[in-house]
This record gives structure tokens, sequence and C-alpha cells, in this order.
């Protein structure tokens, strides 16, 4: 990672982190963003300034990690609101729609995101974007069996669509056990009607389109810190 690049996502993250309050109960995002945010959750429980924080993880590895780092951590059959979540992004729009699932977490990030009351993203400048699909693929998470028609269903809305693979080039499957095609369509002009489109498929099991779901972007970059707030948002 760029020197540059992992200093602004820190430091976002760590802004990111000013807005949570002991005892709440805190979703903690997936990828390398995010995890500057779960390292400093924990510091700050270490050092007392936070005090009962319990953890949702929005994937195995983040799990491992936070309890590595001395996070309790929970889940959503315990917890099923989440005061505030942390987490990262691919792309972000003016209205704050994403689209996420990059590192392969997609599905627990939409329902950990969906169960929150105030879902914090955190990004450096590069992620920002006119339009969606300008700068990321669309990731969209398939059962294994019908796997195939489902690529060349993308291929019909007009995308360039690719099974993703792994080491050794064996296919890359998700916490789930399912695999993730990303979905190249380019700018796309109507998020929601292309994330109604691939929600009516059977084998569709979620997509990284993330529409409607940021209350705040926290930007860091060239010029420093800002924070975008969604329209309506308190």
């Amino acid at each position: 990672m760029n020197e540059t690049i992992e200093t602004y996502r820190r430091q976002a993250a760590e802004r990111a982190v000013e807005l949570v309050e002991s005892g709440m109960v805190v979703g903690l995002g997936h990828g390398n963003t995010a995890l500057f945010a779960v390292r400093r959750i924990a510091e700050l429980l270490s050092r007392g300034d936070l005090k009962d924080i319990v953890g949702v993880p929005c994937s195995r590895s983040v799990e491992a990690e936070a309890i590595r780092l001395g996070i309790p951590v929970t889940d959503l059959e315990n917890e099923p609101i989440v005061d505030i979540t942390v987490d990262g992004a691919d792309e972000v729009d003016p209205e704050l729609n994403l689209i996420k699932g990059g590192g392969g977490a997609l599905i627990r990030e939409k329902i950990v995101a969906q169960a929150t009351v105030r879902e914090v993203i955190v990004v450096d400048e590069t992620k920002l974007s006119p339009t969606l699909g300008t700068k990321s693929p669309v990731p969209v998470e398939v059962l294994p069996f019908g796997w195939r028609p489902e690529l060349e269903y993308l291929s019909s809305l007009g995308a360039e669509a690719d099974l993703r693979l792994w080491k050794y080039d064996t296919p890359f499957k998700s916490d789930q056990g399912n695999l993730i095609l990303d979905a190249s369509f380019g700018p796309i002009d109507d998020p929601n009607a292309l994330a109604a489109l691939l929600d009516a498929r059977a084998s569709v099991v979620g997509h990284g389109l993330f529409l409607g779901l940021a209350s705040d972007v926290v930007v860091a970059g060239s010029e420093g810190l800002r924070v975008m707030r969604a329209a309506g948002s308190e």
C-alpha cells in the first residue's frame, strides 16, 4: 500500500472512532482501512478511555483480530441493534452510495450495516467518485450451484464479469462458502434499478451496491480530513 494512502486511511479511521462512546455496540468493518479503526478501538479500551464496548465483527478474520487485540465480541443474535459501525468502501458517490465487497465480506457487512443506527464509512480521497462504477466493479456473491448462468446474466446487463480467483487460481470463497463475481459495468446511471435486477436473481446471495446505508463518510486526503453527512442524518 502506498505510504501516503495508508496514512490517509489511518487518519480517517481514527477520526471515525472519535464517534464511538463507552457502552456502545460497535460494528467492526472488514478491510485494510477498517482495521485501523479496530486497532484504535482496542488501544482506547486498553487505556481505559473507552469502556464496556462490544464489537460485532463483519468477517471471521476481523473477529479473530478483535479477539487478539482484546475487544469483546458478540453477534447479531445477542445484539440485534448496532449503535455505530466503522467500515471502509471501494467507491463513494456524492449521495454517499457505496460499492463495497472488494475484500469479499459484503454479505456480512451489509447485514451489519442494515442493523446499524449510524453507519460511518472511512476512505481516502481516491475512493470518491462522481458515479458508482466509474472506479470499481460491483462484487456479486452467488451460490456455487448455478454461478455460470449468473455470469452470463451479468454480461447480458452490459458488464464485463469474472469469477474472483484466489491463491493458485482457485475460486475465492466467502465466509458463507459462496463465490464472488466481479462485474465491471462502468458508470452506473441508475444504481437502484441495477440493485433490483440483481436482487431478483435466485442464485445471487447479495451484491456490493450499498445504497442509502451510510450516515457519514470520513474522507482523508491531501487537504486534510472532512466528514460528509447523508441527507436527513442528525
